[in-house]
């Protein structure tokens, strides 16, 4: 991404997109029981209290009536329905891990079968994405989280401990490519969750074979455990990788959140928030919900001067909706180089 002279200026950059993840796989409803919502109702009204405090994007799992995640489609189309018919212009996210929760004592957090995956381009009614990693990868999401993070909390048992740091993503070539491809087909937008740069070359090769043709949105996820660290560097290293058609979101972990959002805020680009990503105020002293941490983004954003995108107008950001035909187009409208043509010599540009 290039910054002009004046990329800065709030009156220069989009509105600002809130993605919010409310539903906290993770944790246990005992964690934080005044946020967690747990019965069906419970987690409807979330995505509603979401909505009216500023979120335009919702970051959708499902829990079953005992708390835990589920990995039912049937919950994940029911839920689905009540949010659309509460707030038909929210963007709904879903999860593309599913639940990755361990089924048991002891046992690990895994994402679900390449089949059982696949199946959420069968989702009814239809969510406007579906996120998706690139590349098997380890995802060892408390890594870089401190005793303080998760003290008092079921991540401080050794068993959910350990399976959470060893958790690993399956996204190998051929199911990447088929999946987009049905998602794609019942009109579901891609969102690619990006943990490096080699991943973001993975995709960008992808559209370049042509069998990607979407656009290019998508969060860098510094997190740590086998993603990038939220420095600093690296977070230059990725913009400045990432074409200027794409629309980019920053995402990252416990007190790590709220800096990183303040830079993105900053800088044009969307943010991220929500219990999934961090439970804690800034000194620890109390726990932030999901809804209060929307609204600490939307007044700092407003104090940058950057207002926040509505619904019809973070649709119009995110481009939901629109496929594109060729790899050519794709390229061309994600603000990539063209293929080279035979025997076509130097640097190369769109016309």
């Amino acid at each position: 991404m290039n910054f002009q002279d004046g990329s800065l200026f709030p009156e220069n950059q989009d509105k600002l997109v809130i993605t919010c993840a409310p539903y906290g796989p993770e944790w246990m409803p005992s964690d934080f029981p005044e946020d967690i919502p747990v019965s069906m109702d419970e987690q409807i009204q979330k995505a509603v209290d979401c909505y009216n405090a500023g979120a335009t994007v919702l970051h959708l799992h499902v829990r079953e009536p005992d708390g835990k995640g589920s990995k039912r489609l049937s919950k994940f189309n029911e839920l689905i329905a009540g949010v659309r018919a509460r707030v038909p212009d929210l963007i709904i996210q879903v999860g593309g891990s599913i639940s990755f929760a361990p089924e048991g004592e002891g046992e690990a957090a895994k994402w679900l079968s390449d089949d059982t995956r696949h199946m959420l381009a069968e989702l009814k009614p239809t969510p406007d994405q579906v996120t998706i990693a690139i590349n098997s990868n380890q995802m060892n999401v408390v890594e870089q989280m401190c005793e303080a993070d998760i003290a008092g909390t079921s991540l401080a048992e050794p068993a959910n401990y350990r399976a959470y740091r060893e958790m690993t993503i399956p996204a190998g070539p051929e199911w990447v490519e088929e999946h987009i491809k049905r998602l794609s087909a019942n009109s579901i937008q891609t969102h690619f969750q990006l943990a490096t740069i080699s991943q973001l070359e993975t995709v960008e090769r992808m559209m370049r074979r042509g069998v990607c043709n979407v656009p290019l949105i998508l969060t860098w996820v510094a997190i740590g455990g086998g993603f990038d660290q939220p420095n600093i560097y690296n977070l230059a290293n990725f913009v400045r990788a990432v074409p200027d058609g794409a629309v980019l979101t920053l995402e990252t972990s416990m007190l790590n959140v709220l800096p990183l959002n303040m830079m993105a805020i900053a800088m044009g680009l969307h943010v991220r928030c929500g219990i999934e990503d961090n439970i804690w105020t800034q000194d620890r002293k109390a726990k932030l919900g999901s809804v209060k941490q929307i609204e600490q983004l939307v007044r700092i954003s407003r104090e940058f001067g950057r207002e926040v995108a509505n619904g019809k107008e973070a649709r119009k950001i995110y481009r939901i909706g629109e496929f594109y035909k060729s790899a050519d187009e794709t390229l061309a409208r994600n603000g990539f180089a063209p293929n080279r043509k035979h025997a076509q010599r130097g640097f190369l540009q769109h016309a």
